[in-house]
């Protein structure tokens, strides 16, 4: 049993005048109150990281202890914001998840400042390429081609001529449909409680509940703005169509002024945020199961590998939880009783595929003349004659969502210069498909492998990207009972590292809002019983 003085616990109590040497016994109520609150958090992607680093700077403020603990399966921070590297070499990191992040981003960019991290734009390792710095393909000709020097599509004459007030009326959209998100980060809309309140009172259901297509109708934008760049934004940030995904997204994938990722992986800025708090980090750990205890505590179970390959299973208690991931897919087994059990949503399957080769884009691919230069960036939408579609055959005529020209590297074994693509699909590209997308001469057979020569490194991975952002008037819960957290919500209503992020320090601030309701109550009732205390003369 713990003591503290008279002077401790009424201040505690709002109550100071008392003699310093006299002491209380604590019965367990008030020892729980006093001691430090463990916390644990399943997933270390954007979520689960911003939980950790805004969750210990709110509690500091506040004046709470706390204990943060950070699970993953995965042996690295960082979640879906993954970095390989080009020939297995770190000189070469290429973002194999979560590529960018824009100037108004700011969770990401003030940790970038703050972690003095190194960013660099998109477009300007390829200056020397020849090529436009970014085309839109749909299947049979190149509908769009700019030389920008940004992801950018407002400032061309040409485009001007092309679709008349369209981009401008878009440009103006946007700012006012994110400008309302931004409300989030601040009072009195933030911490936000419920996800789908909060969306309502700020007037972005008529963008969530809508289609691209309806959204752009609405607000008179014309159909051919929209085929040709918005949905060709919507394909490469998302895998859908304007014919299926929300407004509000449609909009989100046109907020791409300033466009950078971390040099060396955006996944610095997460494993920056665990370090900067000292939150414990239990990698390569899978949890299987939430149980909740009598006292209002849980109990995780998890699997730790050790260094000679056997398995363990291990069980630890923690004050609060947070599922900060998609939990169709953490393979946890809630406790019988929980309030909310998230929804399964549906995600896009996404195959993304990273080669080096010494060959540019072959202009037969795209049908173009022989030694026109393709464009460094190739974005996709359908071909005027097809009907848009969902699921991977929304893909359409093109095959593929994007290809991207990232970077020319050294070849370590030859010495000369290879060029890092990068290609999102619905299907992994097979060997035709890659021998006829670099020009190189038809084998005997169909599926022949294609030489180091030509590709000298390939590295594949298909991920649950995001969700398939539909129109949607509900979002899933944040709190799924007393203190047990989920950030997937987030997921559904604008999958980013920036929202994703939002979410994490949105659940960090009502937890400590949440301890600091029940130490206060705590207080108050010391303050009605300690008089009783006192005048019995206890000691």
């Amino acid at each position: 049993m713990k003591f503290i003085s008279h002077v401790a616990l009424l201040a505690a109590a709002g109550r100071l005048i008392v003699r310093a040497d006299e002491q209380v016994v604590l019965t367990s109520s008030e020892e729980q109150m006093l001691a430090p609150m463990n916390v644990a958090i399943i997933g270390a992607g954007a979520a689960g990281s911003s939980t950790a680093y805004h969750l210990a700077r709110f509690a500091t403020a506040a004046d709470i202890a706390v204990n943060i603990t950070v699970f993953d399966r995965n042996d690295y921070i960082g979640g879906r914001s993954t970095t390989v590297y080009a020939y297995n070499d770190s000189q070469y990191p290429v973002e194999l998840g979560a590529s960018i992040f824009v100037k108004v981003n700011t969770i990401l960019t003030d940790a970038v400042a703050e972690f003095n991290l190194t960013t660099s734009g998109m477009i300007s390792r390829t200056d020397d390429i020849p090529g436009a710095d970014i085309g839109v393909w749909d299947g049979q000709n190149f509908v769009v081609e700019q030389n920008s020097g940004s992801l950018t599509w407002w400032d061309t004459t040409k485009f001007l001529w092309r679709y008349g007030l369209a981009p401008a009326r878009t440009m103006n959209l946007m700012k006012s449909t994110t400008g309302k998100f931004f409300k989030m980060y601040e009072e009195p809309f933030f911490p936000f409680v419920s996800l789908t309140k909060t969306v309502r009172d700020l007037d972005l259901l008529s963008a969530t509940s809508a289609t691209g297509e309806e959204y752009l109708a609405i607000n008179n934008i014309g159909s051919a703005f929209g085929h040709d760049i918005i949905q060709a934004s919507t394909r490469v940030n998302y895998a859908q169509n304007l014919k299926y995904i929300n407004g509000l997204l449609s909009m989100v994938c046109m907020a791409t002024d300033g466009a950078v990722a971390v040099e060396g992986g955006n996944w610095q800025i997460f494993d920056h945020m665990v370090s900067a708090v000292n939150a414990h980090r239990v990698l390569d750990t899978p949890v299987s199961d939430i149980k909740s205890d009598h006292d209002g505590s849980y109990t995780l179970n998890f699997q730790r590998t050790s260094t000679e390959g056997r398995t363990q299973s291990l069980t630890q208690s923690f004050d609060a939880v947070v599922i900060a991931g998609p939990y169709q897919y953490a393979n946890i087994t809630l406790a019988q009783g929980i309030d909310h059990t998230p929804k399964k949503i549906k995600y896009v399957t996404l195959h993304v595929t990273l080669l080096t080769s010494p060959h540019l884009l072959s202009p037969a691919f795209f049908a173009l003349q022989p030694g026109k230069a393709v464009p460094k960036t190739v974005l996709t939408t359908l071909s005027p004659d097809e009907a848009p579609q969902a699921g991977p055959a929304g893909v359409g005529r093109p095959g593929f969502f994007s290809i991207s020209l990232l970077s020319p590297v050294p070849n370590p074994k030859t010495g000369g210069q290879d060029y890092l693509y990068k290609i999102f699909s619905p299907e992994a590209p097979d060997s035709t498909f890659l021998s006829s997308l670099l020009g190189l001469p038809k084998g005997s057979e169909a599926e022949s492998p294609i030489s180091e020569q030509d590709i000298s490194w390939i590295y594949r991975k298909i991920w649950h990207s995001y969700p398939y952002e539909i129109p949607r008037t509900e979002f899933d819960h944040i709190q799924l009972h007393d203190d047990l957290w989920y950030t997937g919500g987030m997921e559904s209503f604008i999958s980013t590292m920036e929202t994703n992020a939002l979410m994490g320090k949105n659940v960090a601030k009502l937890i400590v809002d949440q301890k600091m309701d029940k130490l206060r109550m705590k207080r108050e009732s010391y303050a009605t019983d300690l008089p009783l205390v006192l005048a019995s003369g206890a000691t």
